[in-house]
């Protein structure tokens, strides 16, 4: 990545390059203490519609058009990308141009954006792990070994807390209160501390 502050500069010495305007809203997003993983997913998503541009000779962000937003959504169809795929890619936009039209505040410029609906996304029920699975999944867990008390142990905290793999994988010993049965969570989605308690059996 470039020098933060030569990017800022350049966002207002270049003016609607696209390019560097998706630079500047990475950095904003960085500066705001986005999550790493959500940082990830603007740029890949963005760098996508960049190249799109890039296919249709659009430079400019006042060159971009609700037209031309129903064509790369169209284009991402054709590509292969699954209707998530293609609703994760307006969100991304979306937040990139509701952001531009506020830190840009253009003169006689319409978000597109707002012209253009977001695709619809197929509700799939999910359906759950079965209890006979999860006990299935533990039972194979080796008892009186390191391996296996570990594993049953990592299981039964999964699923007394519902925390993401994430989150567990960067607790610290510190963070954990046996007494009590709780455990702060201190790195979680949007870096947003909360507190989980462990049952019995996880105790245990």
């Amino acid at each position: 990545m470039k020098n933060n502050t030569k990017i800022i500069t350049s966002v207002y010495s270049i003016g609607n390059s696209l390019s560097v305007w998706i630079e500047a809203f990475f950095v904003d997003r960085r500066i705001q203490g986005v999550a790493k993983g959500t940082l990830r997913f603007y740029w890949q998503k963005l760098q996508l519609f960049s190249d799109y541009c890039d296919s249709q000779s659009i430079g400019l962000v006042n060159q971009i058009s609700a037209n031309l937003i129903r064509q790369y959504l169209i284009y991402l169809e054709q590509t292969s990308h699954n209707p998530g795929g293609k609703h994760a890619a307006y969100r991304a936009l979306r937040a990139f141009l509701n952001w531009y039209e506020n830190e840009a505040e253009p003169e006689h410029w319409r978000n597109p954006i707002r012209k253009v609906k977001a695709p619809k996304v197929p509700q799939e029920r999910l359906e759950p792990i079965s209890n006979e699975t999860t006990a299935s999944m533990i039972q194979t867990c080796i008892p009186n070994t390191f391996s296996g008390d570990r594993d049953k142990a990592i299981m039964l905290c999964l699923l007394d807390m519902g925390i993401r793999t994430s989150e567990f994988t960067k607790l610290d010993l510190g963070d954990v209160d046996i007494a009590h049965g709780q455990i702060v969570i201190r790195q979680s989605k949007g870096s947003k501390p909360r507190m989980v308690f462990l049952g019995r059996h996880s105790l245990h």
